[in-house]
């Protein structure tokens, strides 16, 4: 009777150590995300399933043309998925069909190149917006179907869950991203 209950005692072990370090792993380090929607295509698509990295921003600031996870800022129950185009204290501006950035160093803005677009894929909209120094400013990369800040505003830091750094689905498009 007493081996019995040593090995049940030794299996609960098991399963708190696996539960607790499963906990840990999700709360702190890493998140699952499943893409539904067509805003970032053609990067990401409905059903890609992302592995999500929590540290990096705990150590550093994110960068421009890093493709984060969020809290929409009007209903933090819901998560997006854009790419970061503006940093604090930039000013982005929309016109033409391309994205101008500008900063202390450059105040009439320079053109942003973006090669993760695909060619002649314009941005819809006219806008000027001037970030504080804790908003980001994000866009989808597939522009005309794409929900993001030309529609409702700045993303404010502590939105921000983290970067988007493994694709694991589809098994055929299997991919780290490093920015």
């Amino acid at each position: 009777m007493k081996s019995f209950f040593l090995a049940v005692w030794e299996v609960l072990e098991v399963v708190v150590v696996a539960v607790v370090t499963v906990f840990l792993i999700r709360s702190f380090l890493i998140q699952p995300f499943l893409v539904s929607g067509a805003s970032m295509e053609p990067t990401f698509g409905t059903g890609n399933y992302l592995i999500i990295d929590e540290i990096t921003y705990r150590l550093r600031e994110p960068k421009r043309g890093e493709v984060i996870v969020f809290k929409y800022p009007d209903n933090p129950s819901t998560y997006y998925i854009k790419r970061i185009v503006g940093l604090p204290g930039e000013k982005v501006e929309i016109k033409k069909g391309s994205v101008y950035i500008a900063d202390n160093e450059n105040l009439n803005g320079m053109l942003l190149e973006e090669e993760y677009l695909p060619v002649g894929l314009k941005t819809s909209g006219n806008l000027s917006t001037a970030l504080s120094g804790e908003e980001y400013f994000v866009l989808g990369d597939n522009r005309n179907y794409s929900y993001d800040s030309r529609s409702w505003g700045t993303l404010p830091k502590k939105y921000i869950i983290g970067i988007a750094r493994l694709r694991l689905l589809p098994i055929t498009k299997v991919q780290a991203f490093a920015y």
